[in-house]
């Protein structure tokens, strides 16, 4: 399997993982009792910890369709190349690092991390070329 595939797999991971962070730090907030409820009226407002991994997942939620995509159209016709690879395995490691960055409030630097991200798919989309 191309590593880039490989890289795809593991960013999948990585989506489930931060999802359960964020399910995880949210709870902490509007307890469980809200969370198995049928969440009619306003739905809590989260701070700290909990509202910067929703926002980090929303961004993730941002990119990943675009990152699958790229990844999968590059294998099916035949474009993958190095590149490929490269920019996908660029993509998920500033991702995993995107998480902590963005959780414990990193400011500039998680700027930083997001665009490394975006130039990994970058990569991506310029080797479909």
């Amino acid at each position: 399997m191309p590593i880039g595939l490989v890289w795809l797999g593991w960013t999948l991971v990585l989506a489930v993982v931060q999802l359960f962070l964020t399910a995880a730090a949210c709870r902490q907030q509007d307890g469980l009792q809200w969370a198995s409820s049928n969440r009619d009226g306003d739905p809590p407002r989260y701070t700290g910890m909990a509202a910067r991994l929703k926002r980090a997942q929303a961004n993730l939620a941002e990119t990943l369709p675009i990152f699958i995509g790229a990844v999968l159209l590059a294998w099916v016709s035949g474009h993958y190349s190095p590149l490929t690879g490269w920019g996908a395995g660029i993509y998920f490691l500033a991702r995993a690092i995107y998480i902590p960055a963005y959780a414990f409030g990193w400011g500039p630097i998680r700027s930083l991390i997001w665009g490394i991200s975006m130039a990994g798919l970058l990569l991506v989309l310029i080797s479909l070329l």
